[in-house]
């Protein structure tokens, strides 16, 4: 078991919290509720507040019990978190199976010194949450095509470090003032995946290229088709979406982008 960094003790109880973006489909603070088991630290729930399937887990070195949350019943699974601990710490921590613990949670003076504490791990996982999530910067392309708003980067990858290569294509767009990369797809040989927001929430897809053996082939369809609009508002810019022009977008993908796509896949290819 290893334990977040950032610790906050409280009584019976020890918060650890760790901001995990290890995980490259997912990020996310992770809230740890340790106790002392026969002198040593044991984690008696863990809550992974993460952006894509955020969970919880009762009693990880006993049963690992693991709730995944509803976002669209919970809303924001720090916040919903914090609620849980601070009105239902007692009974989770029975339900894990660490009884002796519970009982001391139901004492008076210990359930207050808990709950002052949690003001602390509240501020705490939020300022992780703001401050180390994982974004990604890439170019914008070598070759840039101006759509309306809206604008595609094609370009192709040779990344030596991690022994991978292929078509990337960059939508961008102006916010506030400057150039952002709303989605970036990476048709590469060997991981290929996609990102929403890569400068925002950085959320990665990775296609299962059994179902999708030509991911380029698949994302020009995706702007063919007209779902940019779809993929645009995921990413987290609406105001982008209701000024796009589809039918151009869908006129100059078919008539210059994926011609010159599959143009620059074939030079390439080995």
């Amino acid at each position: 078991m290893n334990l977040g960094e950032t610790q906050i003790e409280a009584g019976p109880l020890k918060f650890a919290l760790q901001y995990r973006k290890e995980i490259m489909t997912d990020q996310g603070v992770c809230i740890q509720v340790i106790g002392q088991v026969n002198g040593e630290d044991e984690e008696i729930l863990r809550f992974d507040c993460f952006d894509q399937t955020p969970h919880y887990h009762y009693g990880t070195q006993k049963k690992n019990e693991r709730i995944n949350l509803d976002k669209t019943t919970t809303g924001n699974p720090i916040g919903w978190t914090m609620d849980q601990l601070r009105s239902r710490l007692p009974e989770m921590v029975r339900r894990a199976g660490y009884d002796e613990i519970a009982d001391q949670l139901d004492n008076f003076k210990l359930a207050s010194l808990v709950g002052k504490k949690l003001d602390e791990v509240e501020d705490t996982a939020r300022e992780m949450a703001s401050g180390q999530r994982r974004t990604v910067t890439h170019k914008r392309g070598d070759e840039v095509f101006n759509v309306g708003n809206v604008r595609f980067g094609l370009e192709f990858r040779e990344l030596q470090a991690a022994n991978d290569r292929g078509l990337a294509i960059h939508v961008l767009s102006d916010v506030a003032g400057q150039e952002i990369e709303l989605l970036a797809f990476d048709c590469f040989e060997r991981a290929p995946h996609y990102h929403y927001g890569p400068r925002n929430k950085d959320i990665r897809i990775y296609w299962d290229t059994t179902l999708v053996p030509d991911t380029l082939e698949w994302t020009l369809n995706q702007f063919a088709s007209g779902n940019l609009p779809n993929l645009i508002e995921r990413a987290g810019y609406p105001g982008i979406v209701a000024e796009l022009d589809k039918d151009l977008i869908i006129s100059k993908v078919k008539d210059e982008i994926a011609p010159r796509a599959l143009e620059i896949r074939a030079a390439n290819a080995k």
